[in-house]
């Protein structure tokens, strides 16, 4: 096996076929987002197969249907073999399936609060198709409530319901922290006497950790 074939797991590998007999659908109405198709071949490999379409019935032999954009971005990384099924339908069907595949894609959603956390939860956002600018976006655009049920730490450290936190949070990098309605405030007060002395906001982050230095350093005096 090639070494390009290696990205096809052994669950595919007996479906493997040269991808140099393949062809692109002639008349693809989808256009794909090459770099971030090829990243996920490189990080994740090949995870399901593309759909080819023998041409017995159109005279068009090995036509991609479904997997059009996988097969330009396996090309691009010099892959040489690929994982395919086979249908053998006519020109109509053929449509039918190219149409259906990229329009299925179209009509899905998301659970948009659990797909930021998972894309939180995970070391780095490669392969995934997502860039911290796309994150930061999905995550701006959850709708939150005002107040959220939320656990805090009572005088003994046992956890007790507290319904009373009104949302805010701190983000850096994937982390998005909760925060309390009081925390806000004087986060807001913090941020605008910095703001007004500087007429900034660069280096905000910096006075924050420094402040945490100086009291950790007072703590331990």
């Amino acid at each position: 096996m090639s070494d390009n074939a290696a990205r096809i797991p052994a669950s595919l590998a007996d479906l493997a076929v040269p991808i140099s007999t393949l062809t692109p659908y002639h008349r693809n109405p989808r256009t794909g987002d090459l770099d971030s198709i090829a990243e996920s071949l490189r990080i994740n490999g090949q995870y399901r197969a593309i759909v080819v379409n023998r041409g017995t019935l159109t005279g068009r032999p090995d036509e991609i249907l479904a997997g059009n954009h996988t097969y330009a971005a396996a090309l691009h990384l010099g892959w040489d073999e690929i994982a395919v099924t086979h249908v053998d339908v006519d020109d109509e069907a053929a449509a039918r399936i190219v149409i259906v595949d990229n329009r299925t894609s179209d009509l899905a959603g998301y659970d948009t609060a659990l797909l930021a956390d998972i894309l939180a939860e995970l070391p780095d956002l490669d392969g995934t198709g997502y860039d911290q600018d796309a994150l930061d976006e999905l995550l701006d655009s959850m709708d939150v409530p005002s107040v959220l049920p939320a656990e805090t730490a009572d005088a003994e450290g046992e956890k007790v319901a507290d319904e009373h936190l009104t949302w805010g949070y701190v983000q850096w990098g994937t982390t998005r922290v909760q925060i309390s309605g009081e925390e806000v405030d004087r986060l807001t007060a913090v941020h605008t006497a910095f703001y007004e002395q500087r007429g900034t906001d660069a280096g905000f982050g910096h006075y924050l950790l420094d402040a945490h230095d100086d009291q950790k350093g007072q703590d331990v005096a």
